[in-house]
């Protein structure tokens, strides 16, 4: 029998989350199963003995799958198993990944593969919430070097009060849903979306969520110590030359720190004139020496890079595009510069640059999610693409990457509550990085602003986004935070903060930290710097376009939408769906119908108002009350001996009888030329109240002969009465 070892966490509000290693998948470097209710995760770990030769960055592969048996669900598709991660999947992964990778020894380059598996779930609890704490305890029951444990939250505020770990049901109500990743001691991920908070709020939501993750920190060193893996395994993965890294320094730091004094502005000069000091270097050396040494001197040369650049904005407060730490790039912008698309614009901030388009749909548009916790559909969509020749990188295209799926989610996540909540368009934002030096997902939401009001979108209130970067080197008190970063302060720096928002409060946030020791107060420096920046950039937007455009373009769908009662949906749609489908073909407007709230939702769209007037017209003829006093145009479905019926709406005859066809006296109903198939405009007169029966007349709405204005009409003569027999007296 196997005795597991478990530690539990408690949550403020009572719940319990139990971490269990010895028992599954004992193979691995380090597994744990996580469970809290019914929701429960496995984490495995698993690292290569050594690097491969050549390696000098952190392998580090993180991967998170959601069985659809987990909630007693099938896949869909033909093949009816999991197959490529979802965009949630990639999402959560990059939480985890973010998280875990600053701490690992800057020396430690082996494979490591982290592996997070949703095997049961409730539907109440949400795992992603959990998916950090339990790869981090995989990694803390292991012998892999790690400067853990970290542990990952939730915070959501739901009337006014910080929930941990919120359910799915609660989180509907939250104004703010904040993802945070720390260590016992400091954050190193944020990342969330908010209704327009402050930044007070902010750093509220921070403060709970930290306080909250130091007990699950502390349940995984006890867990850790129980296991016995406190010692954590040797290894080798660099070969160091010190003589040479003291002779690059000598060499090249006076070089390196005059170039970042220069105040180059552009990207690729300033690029090649460093990489130019570290090639005059190299020149001392033969080729074989170089063999050996050039991956030595290109890395021992970063490190002057870095810290002449670091050096250069600490003690002169000179960046290396030669700005001040709160200034921002020159910045541009255009709308309506594509003709097609049904609204466009260019955002362009120094050397980052985003061509943006928007799509306006039906509600047959709309995006479905299928994810094994979430079936829903997305009425508003962002996508974003990075093409390698945006950096000046020779070499193909691919499918979509987790970078593009996280930098698109933040500018969704950005611009989302902009869109009213009755707006009847699909909408898709398609931001295309033309260049990139610096935050390309702030240009995103920058460009997708302006191109939602090109658009003529009624949007709430435009968004604007700004990427902040931070200089603080271990030991000293001196720090730099800095405003709109480049590419390479991001590379060097010790943090990218990125906030999105309006004039009146905060829409989404992302934040990695790569330093230990981010006090609060650094973090609200930040933040209200970034609030002017943002600021700043937002009147920058409004001078292009300061509102909506009043109309949407030409070539742009019109939709049309009202509300029909319940019980008249299936007349409009027909049996097997004959109705709506000939309104759609007589039109040419797409129609959409579905139930909500006990109403009938109906959209009807099209790209010109002919079509949808058409559709409109047949539409409310169906779902119209006879009303008597009311005249209709109608059509003669057929003819009897005492009249015709008439179809005066969609599925509604009445008899028009034969004295009330005209005023004339009539002996049959040809004398009036009536045949099926004519249309013919008639006056409902009566609806009898028991059998429901429509009467009609046509001649109420012709013109009384003359001699005829005072005399009632002839009545047609009765029938004469057969004499009925006596009857019989009984006996």
């Amino acid at each position: 029998m196997i005795n597991p070892i478990v530690k539990t966490i408690e949550l403020p509000d009572g719940r319990v989350i139990t971490l269990e290693t010895g028992k599954l998948a004992k193979q691995a470097d380090g597994s744990v199963m996580l469970r809290m209710g019914n929701t429960m995760l496995l984490a495995t770990v698993c690292a290569a003995k050594d690097a491969v030769p050549g390696t000098d960055f952190m392998p580090l592969q993180v991967e998170y799958k959601e069985k659809y048996s987990a909630f007693g669900r099938f896949p869909g598709g033909f093949t009816k198993r999991e197959g490529r991660a979802s965009d949630y999947e990639i999402l959560t992964c990059r939480l985890v990944d973010r998280a875990l990778r600053p701490l690992f020894p800057s020396d430690y380059h082996a494979e490591v593969y982290v592996n997070i598996i949703l095997f049961s779930a409730d539907g109440v609890d949400m795992p992603d919430a959990l998916a950090g704490l339990a790869a981090s305890a995989a990694l803390a029951v292991s012998d892999i070097p790690f400067g853990g444990p970290i542990s990952e939250v939730r915070v959501a505020r739901i009337d006014g009060q910080f929930v941990i770990n919120p359910t799915f049901e609660q989180l509907e109500r939250a104004d703010m849903d904040l993802m945070v990743g720390a260590t016992y001691d400091n954050i190193m991920m944020v990342e969330g979306e908010m209704k327009e908070v402050s930044e007070t709020d902010l750093l509220e939501a921070m403060k709970a969520a930290h306080e909250a993750i130091k007990p699950q920190c502390k349940a995984q060193m006890e867990l850790m110590e129980e296991v016995g893996k406190t010692v954590k395994r040797e290894y080798c993965h660099e070969e160091n030359d010190e003589e040479l890294r003291q002779a690059v320094h000598d060499a090249c730091y006076a070089k390196a720190y005059a170039v970042a004094q220069s105040g180059n502005r552009n990207k690729q000069e300033r690029g090649e004139a460093f990489e130019a000091i570290c090639e005059e270097f190299k020149a001392q050396f033969t080729e074989e020496e170089l063999e050996t040494k050039a991956p030595l001197i290109d890395k021992y040369y970063h490190d002057v890079e870095k810290e002449a650049m670091r050096r250069c904005i600490l003690d002169e407060g000179k960046r290396l595009d030669g700005r001040s730490t709160t200034e921002i790039r020159p910045i541009w912008c255009e709308v309506g510069y594509l003709p097609g698309p049904h609204g466009s614009s260019i955002f362009t901030r120094g050397e980052t640059q985003s061509l943006s388009t928007v799509t306006l749909g039906t509600k047959l548009d709309e995006k479905i999610v299928d994810d094994v916790l979430n079936q829903s559909k997305e009425r508003f969509l962002l996508h974003y693409n990075f093409p390698p020749f945006s950096t000046g990188e020779a070499k193909a295209q691919r499918g979509v990457g987790r970078r593009e799926i996280g930098h698109g989610h933040l500018a969704w996540r950005a611009l989302k509550d902009m869109i009213p909540a009755d707006y009847p368009y699909t909408v898709r934002v398609v931001s295309d990085i033309l260049e990139s030096n610096g935050s390309s997902s702030m240009a995103t939401v920058c460009a997708g602003t302006l191109a939602l009001m090109d658009a003529g979108v009624k949007i709430k209130k435009p968004v604007s986004g700004i990427a902040m970067g931070l200089i603080k080197n271990p030991g000293e008190d001196k720090y730099a935070v800095l405003s709109d970063i480049l590419g390479d302060e991001d590379h060097l720096g010790d943090m990218d903060f990125k906030v999105t928002g309006t004039k009146d409060g905060i829409t989404a946030t992302q934040m990695d930290i790569k330093v230990d020791g981010l006090s609060f107060d650094i973090l609200e420096r930040a933040l209200n710097q970034a609030k002017e920046g943002r600021l700043y950039i937002l009147n920058k937007i409004t001078e292009t376009i300061a509102e909506p455009r009043e109309d949407l373009k030409p070539h742009a769908p019109r939709i049309v939408c009202m509300d029909i009662p319940k019980d008249m949906i299936g007349a409009v749609i027909g049996p097997s769906g004959k109705i709506i489908q000939g309104i759609q073909e007589e039109s040419g407007a797409v129609i959409t119908i579905e139930e909500v709230d006990n109403v009938g939702k109906l959209e009807i769209a099209a790209n010109n108002k002919e079509a949808i007037d058409k559709a409109l017209a047949r539409v409310k003829a169906i779902v119209a009350v006879p009303e008597v006093g009311e005249t209709y145009k109608g059509t003669v479905r057929s003819i009897m001996p005492y009249g015709a019926f008439v179809e005066f709406l969609p599925g509604k005859d009445g008899l028009l009888h034969i004295s009330e066809i005209d005023w004339k006296r009539l002996e049959t109903v040809e004398e009036a030329g009536l045949k099926e198939g004519d249309s013919i405009e008639v006056k409902l007169v009566d609806i009898d109240q028991k059998t429901g029966k429509f009467k009609l007349s046509r001649k109420v709405l012709l013109p009384r002969p003359e001699g005829m204005e005072n005399e009632r009409p002839e009545r047609r003569p009765r029938p004469e009465r057969k004499e009925r027999p006596a009857k019989k007296d009984k006996e």
